[in-house]
């Protein structure tokens, strides 16, 4: 091989790997983009997050909503949604706990529940004045939620799940946890047939709330895309069903 040959295949070796080093670096810029991305709250949510004489709001180490001035001894802890910032439930967590409960919506790895779905005994352990605990939850965080519900009977009383159905390892029905199933019926992911394909997986007093109307989305106040707006009823409207049927499972077993 001449030097002339070799200083070539040299040069072409360099920019071979100078090629892949950028395209490994443009790959992993890609994927912690995509990890750490979370679809942001929209401005109501936002101005939810302040404090006032009805409930204090605080962010560390998770997102708290607490009523003034009760000590309360009933508490929802609330995981969100895939990729879904925490703030953007703060308009329907701050409403609830306005009526006497704690809420506690945590920030996950990843914003995905299913990598930390047992976050909730560090929630339990941090406020040992709560008595009573009720876990939810929204899309796979509800299921995440049912999970965690189906491995700690000892610690919660009750379960409430937006637009999300368990996983065939979360049996419940051989239980008698007090459950409420909320969900849209313009949710094309998760609507009244995957619902009932599940149902057997819940306790049979399960409590089913159908919003007409409503779609996966509206379950917060979160930035979406136009197509991914699937409703067909004001968000206020899908959002104060929510509400309601939520404080109705916390009244019952609180009162």
């Amino acid at each position: 091989m001449s030097h002339n040959t070799q200083k070539s295949f040299s040069k072409v070796k360099f920019l071979l790997l100078i090629t892949l080093l950028l395209v490994l670096l443009g790959g992993s810029i890609w994927v912690i983009q995509w990890a750490t991305y979370a679809r942001p709250p929209l401005p109501e949510a936002l101005f939810a997050l302040e404090s006032d004489g009805l409930v204090k709001v605080s962010s560390e180490p998770w997102l708290n909503f607490s009523p003034v001035p009760e000590s309360p001894e009933t508490g929802l802890i609330f995981y969100p949604g895939g990729r879904i910032d925490p703030r953007g439930y703060a308009p329907l967590m701050r409403e609830i706990s306005a009526e006497g409960y704690l809420v506690v919506v945590p920030h996950m790895p990843i914003n995905m529940a299913v990598f930390k779905p047992n976050l909730a005994d560090e929630i339990i352990q941090a406020f040992p004045e709560v008595k009573l605990w009720v876990i939810g939850g929204h899309s796979i965080g509800g299921t995440m939620a049912a999970q965690y519900s189906s491995q700690h009977p000892e610690v919660i009383s009750g379960l409430v799940i937006w637009a999300s159905y368990p996983a065939n390892s979360a049996d419940l029905s051989g239980t008698d946890l007090p459950v409420v199933s909320i969900y849209g019926s313009a949710d094309p992911g998760v609507n009244e047939e995957s619902i009932t394909k599940r149902q057997d997986l819940l306790p049979a007093g399960t409590t089913y709330l159908k919003i007409k109307g409503g779609d996966h989305h509206q379950f917060g106040s979160y930035e979406i895309n136009q197509e991914e707006n699937q409703a067909r009823i004001p968000r206020s409207v899908q959002q104060g069903l929510i509400i309601q049927a939520t404080l109705d499972l916390l009244d019952a077993l609180s009162h």
